[in-house]
């Protein structure tokens, strides 16, 4: 599990560790080595790894440190992402978009590649990307954080295909706005979408994790709001579709 400290990861793993799986769990920050203790029920073992999954030779060491527990990988959870908030011209720094491509996209094909070749080799396991009901829209503002969730919803389903008969499924969960520090994070308080309602990470896990665990391809979590974007993002051409982001995804937009 990726991005495991706080947030969806942070309530996915917990959510998976209530059923009996034990984990490996992995983020950049110093707060991952306390996870195992929040996370550790009887019967399931936690152990965290503190990576940078933006650097491709930390990624190749996650997947090393994988393969020596010499335990086989039932659940690949590829969770970590960021997202980066303003103008992609004048306020944003070519430092952080190419952040969130390299972990978003970059991290999620490269871990993907490495560990998903194990899993069809024994017939068993499941995959699941963390996309969003963001890859339904294009968003001003917010331009290549939704290009790499887009990215993710449609390399999952790709390799959902490519997979079938092997006894591998690969879900995509697509959450809407969640109460966790990523807006914070990304500097979208001042938005709309920031300021605005937000669903509960642990119900999100929830439905992911039946989701996963069932097999499907992929799954709209927490509000009718959510389900209702879904659709929509099917519907409209895409020039609307970035019309009505830009009223919410502009900063300052949250005032209005």
């Amino acid at each position: 599990m990726t991005g495991a400290s706080s947030g969806i990861g942070y309530a996915l793993a917990a959510e998976l560790a209530d059923q009996g799986f034990d984990l490996l769990v992995a983020a950049e920050n110093e707060e991952i080595t306390r996870t195992p203790a929040r996370l550790e029920r009887p019967g399931a073992q936690v152990t965290a790894i503190q990576v940078d999954l933006t650097v491709p030779k930390e990624v190749d060491a996650f997947a090393e440190r994988i393969m020596t527990l010499n335990r086989p990988v039932a659940v690949l959870a590829i969770n970590a992402g960021v997202g980066v908030s303003g103008g992609f011209v004048q306020d944003t720094s070519l430092k952080d978009q190419l952040a969130v491509v390299d972990l978003n996209v970059r991290s999620a094909v490269h871990l993907a590649k490495l560990i998903v070749p194990d899993m069809v080799d024994r017939s068993q396991g499941r995959v699941l990307f963390t996309s969003s009901i963001a890859a339904t829209a294009p968003a001003p503002f917010q331009a290549v954080y939704h290009a790499s969730k887009a990215f993710l919803q449609y390399f999952a389903q790709g390799l959902r295909e490519e997979l079938k008969g092997t006894g591998v499924t690969v879900t995509a969960a697509m959450p809407g706005p969640t109460e966790t520090r990523f807006f914070e994070r990304a500097g979208m308080t001042d938005t709309k979408l920031g300021a605005g309602p937000k669903d509960d990470a642990a119900e999100v896990a929830k439905e992911v994790v039946q989701a996963l665990l069932a097999g499907k391809d992929h799954v709209v979590t927490g509000s009718l709001r959510n389900k209702a974007q879904a659709v929509v993002g099917h519907l409209l051409p895409d020039r609307m579709l970035t019309a009505i982001q830009r009223r919410v995804s502009a900063p300052g937009t949250a005032k209005k």
